[in-house]
């Protein structure tokens, strides 16, 4: 395999994509299937979000945000298998997923420096383990030298509708639009990243053009 991370003969594979493509499972079975490590980076984005919130802070007040960061203690690990976060000790658990972390999320994700915070965490997980991470800037931003890069598609009323199942309510166009527009790590398809529209994929079927996709960039399966 080639490596990006020399010291420690590490791989990491980006999968970015916009909200409900299909990105996060697809990245949890690729790391199954491979024995990877798989990293869900917006959780730590929305980690930050939830202590915002709890501190009762404008998501849009950037010198707010940036308080409560630097006050903040963040625990980024994991459990052999999947990423682990603690916030001041506390794992929010499905709080992460909540309509209030959904509609703020963006604002938080936009400052500057809590990206620059959340990117060196992110990164670090290459020095302990090969990673499977999906997000929105994997391929632009965290590991952008990666040979290994996916973009994760679907048809907006496709996304929308497995949002509404999965019983989240936010608009996925609006947060997109803010998620692309944003002038720090903009939401892009990276450099060397296939698309991977999933509108007409099972899950298997994902996988499998994933998988293809994977060998075609050089990754070697064992």
């Amino acid at each position: 395999m080639t490596s990006i991370a020399p010291d420690s003969g590490n791989v990491a594979i980006a999968i970015d994509g916009p909200a409900a493509s299909g990105k996060s499972t697809l990245a949890r079975i690729l790391a199954d299937q491979l024995g990877l490590v798989m990293v869900n980076s917006g959780a730590m984005y929305r980690a930050v979000t939830w202590k915002v919130l709890r501190e009762g802070v404008d998501s849009h007040d950037a010198g707010a945000v940036i308080r409560v960061l630097r006050e903040t203690i963040l625990e980024c690990g994991d459990d052999g298998r999947y990423s682990t976060i603690k916030v001041d000790g506390i794992d929010p658990g499905d709080e992460l997923r909540s309509e209030a972390v959904n509609a703020n999320v963006s604002a938080v994700s936009a400052v500057p420096e809590v990206r620059e915070a959340l990117v060196a965490l992110q990164r670090d997980y290459l020095k302990r383990a090969s990673v499977v991470m999906e997000g929105r800037d994997i391929g632009s931003v965290v590991f952008p030298d990666t040979p290994y890069k996916i973009y994760v598609d679907a048809d907006e009323e496709v996304r929308a509708a497995r949002r509404r199942d999965a019983g989240e309510l936010d608009a996925v166009s609006k947060r997109d639009a803010a998620d692309s527009r944003r002038a720090t790590a903009p939401l892009m398809v990276a450099d060397g990243a296939t698309v991977l529209d999933t509108s007409d994929h099972t899950i298997e079927s994902g996988v499998a053009a994933a998988i293809e996709i994977l060998k075609a960039q050089g990754l070697h399966l064992i």
